[in-house]
């Protein structure tokens, strides 16, 4: 078996430890004689499943007590709806940051719900940055404070130190590509969520990790499935959920916990791995990243040679090589390397190996 290096944004590549395991227990979860695939979610086997996921995403994560875990389906792109059904309901106003594509959506799908104001943008440059923030811009009476914290197609992401001081208003980000990268104060936070198809396991599986005293308070036209109280209450099981990603999803934070050693060991390893990537674009003669260094993400690189058609090339040559999915978006070309908590450092070792060589046989 010959495996690739896998670059996607997502879905991603997955630990092979985690594949392995559930490739075992594929016929038979633990003695049951069934597949957890085919499990039913009512049973007492799959509620310690689920039971477990959270528990295990709460000891990783650090989670306080007063914020639930809701394992939902839509995608991310669901949330953008359902965080303005449920929260813009006090002064009917909301503060967005405008970072990317993802960003931009959500703040397009919140104006359909009420007063949403772009408090900064980096569109100017192809959001090729994270904007300074001035806090006498922001709406007193905001409901709440929208970030995406980073951005899987442009490369950027927010640093601690940027993080907006929202005082009393509940600040929300999507983290779908950074969760579990590094450890993060979820306290600071009204609500967070991701798609886990890049960090967390596969496509299917939302999310939600939000603040007791922000449940509740959904319109009364929401959708059953869009109001939060109704997961929260139902303990994410008002339907059937997505219960093999739930599987999955539990697996890679077993490995997390007990292969890597927890989130602390997990930023090292994803510093190294982007250092030896960045150093590489930093010093190369044809290869430039694309991102300002202070807003540089440890998730996705992105870059370019500043030529189309080499761009090309390079995409189908390191495709051969087993280096798969280095093209970039589609609505800024280039490349784009995702190097998500389950890549290894070999992949990016391989990656810069190849672009030095790529470098001298086209110069």
């Amino acid at each position: 078996m010959s495996r690739v290096y896998n670059f996607s944004a997502g879905p991603s590549m997955l630990p092979e430890s985690v594949l392995r395991k559930a490739a075992d227990e594929m016929l038979d979860y633990q003695g049951s004689g069934q597949s957890v695939m085919e499990m039913s979610h009512r049973s007492k086997t799959y509620q310690a499943i689920i039971d477990g996921c959270e528990a295990l995403l709460r000891e990783v994560m650090q989670i306080p007590d007063n914020y639930k875990v809701l394992f939902l389906q839509g995608g991310a792109s669901s949330q953008f709806a359902m965080i303005p059904l449920n929260l813009m309901n006090g002064s009917g106003k909301a503060d967005y940051v405008i970072t990317g594509q993802w960003a931009k959506k959500a703040f397009q799908e919140g104006s359909r719900y009420g007063e949403c104001k772009a408090v900064a943008s980096s569109a100017d440059k192809t959001f090729s940055y994270i904007p300074a923030l001035d806090p006498s811009t922001f709406t007193k009476d905001a409901d709440y404070f929208y970030i995406c914290m980073n951005n899987t197609i442009y490369g950027t992401c927010y640093s601690e130190a940027q993080l907006p001081d929202t005082g009393s208003v509940p600040l929300i980000a999507d983290i779908s590509s950074c969760i579990l990268s590094a450890p993060l104060d979820v306290s600071k936070f009204g609500m967070v969520y991701a798609g886990a198809q890049k960090n967390m396991g596969p496509a299917g599986l939302t999310v939600v990790i939000i603040r007791e005293d922000l449940i509740g308070h959904a319109r009364d036209i929401t959708p059953t499935m869009f109001n939060y109280q109704i997961h929260a209450d139902n303990g994410s099981m008002y339907n059937t959920p997505p219960t093999y990603a739930i599987y999955i999803c539990k697996l890679v934070l077993e490995w997390i916990r007990d292969e890597i050693g927890g989130l602390e060991n997990m930023k090292k390893r994803n510093e190294e791995k982007a250092k030896l990537l960045y150093d590489f674009l930093d010093s190369s003669e044809m290869f430039q990243g694309t991102v300002e260094k202070g807003s540089r993400s440890l998730m996705n690189v992105p870059f370019v040679t500043g030529n189309e058609e080499l761009d090309a090339k390079f995409v189908k040559e390191s495709s051969a090589a087993g280096l798969i999915n280095l093209k970039g978006h589609r609505t800024v070309g280039g490349m784009r390397a995702s190097i998500y908590n389950a890549m290894p450092i070999e992949g990016v070792k391989a990656l810069v190996e190849f672009m030095k060589k790529f470098e001298a046989e086209n110069k």
